[in-house]
């Protein structure tokens, strides 16, 4: 018996390994078998199941299935993320890459920038991505910019929607940031609504087969998520991305990912930093 009060048997750990992989492409492997029982014997207790059998039934019986699965897919991912995690990104946006697109326009090219974070989390990295392109693009006028930020799991995504944040997790934005583009209340600080309107959230399985976006993006951001694929998963979501970029379009990724092996279809620029080939 685990301190959970549950135990999970090399059977039942298989199944849900296989369910998992099949709703989210993550791949659990056996050092994860601890993590399972301890995330999940809360829904267990909540259902008044008696064991990981029973759960994995209910799951299956069709008037269940939907609502389950969101909850157990809510348990199961990770969310860790910060405001202006992996500075260097952001650097690059403001201080290189969104100045030639900006010089790009004033020469008569489009004033249209579309940008995904797939994987946002709680909301740092698109609200991030929004301080950096109201400061890049202050001065300028016309611009139809938009950001779509995507996640799995419905309760960090509302979280993200909230955009309320404690003193503790707004400590790496700029101190000259924080009257620009907070709100404070208390110990709580919440993005103003200059920031939140750039940005639309949405749920979205990254393992579906295609996805209801119909215009492609300038910039993808997937940052340590494909990291929980195995390589079959990971190719198929990078060659996804690949269709969904524009055609020299930036793909930024996490510090432990690289993109090395899919020369053909991205162009390395700086680390984790890449290119639409």
């Amino acid at each position: 018996m685990t301190d959970s009060g549950f135990d999970l048997s090399e059977n039942e750990f298989l199944l849900f390994k296989q369910l998992i992989y099949r709703e989210t492409g993550i791949y659990m492997s056996d050092k994860k078998k601890k993590l399972i029982v301890a995330r999940l014997s809360k829904r267990l207790r909540a259902l008044n199941l008696s064991n990981f059998t029973q759960y994995y039934e209910y799951l299956n019986e069709a008037g269940n299935a939907d609502n389950e699965i969101v909850n157990l897919i809510n348990r199961i991912t990770t969310n860790k993320t910060d405001f202006f995690r992996e500075r260097h990104h952001f650097d690059f946006l403001l201080n290189e890459l969104f100045p030639k697109m900006i010089a790009e326009s004033r020469s008569g090219g489009q004033r249209k920038l579309r940008i995904w974070s797939a994987g946002c989390s709680s909301g740092e990295e698109p609200y991030t991505i929004a301080m950096t392109v109201l400061e890049a693009f202050k001065a300028e006028r016309g611009w139809d910019i938009k950001i779509l930020a995507t996640d799995l799991d419905t309760e960090i995504l509302q979280k993200a929607i909230d955009g309320v944040y404690p003193t503790q997790a707004i400590v790496p934005v700029p101190k000259e940031y924080i009257p620009r583009y907070f709100i404070r209340t208390g110990d709580m600080y919440e993005l103003n609504q200059e920031v939140k309107s750039l940005i639309a959230f949405r749920r979205l399985n990254l393992m579906d087969e295609s996805f209801p976006m119909k215009n492609p993006f300038d910039i993808i951001f997937c940052r340590n998520v494909i990291i929980y694929f195995d390589a079959q998963t990971k190719d198929a979501l990078l060659a996804k991305y690949h269709k969904y970029l524009k055609d020299g379009g930036y793909m930024f990724i996490g510090h432990s990912e690289s993109l090395m092996h899919m020369k053909d279809s991205f162009r390395y620029l700086k680390h984790t930093i890449y290119q639409k080939a």
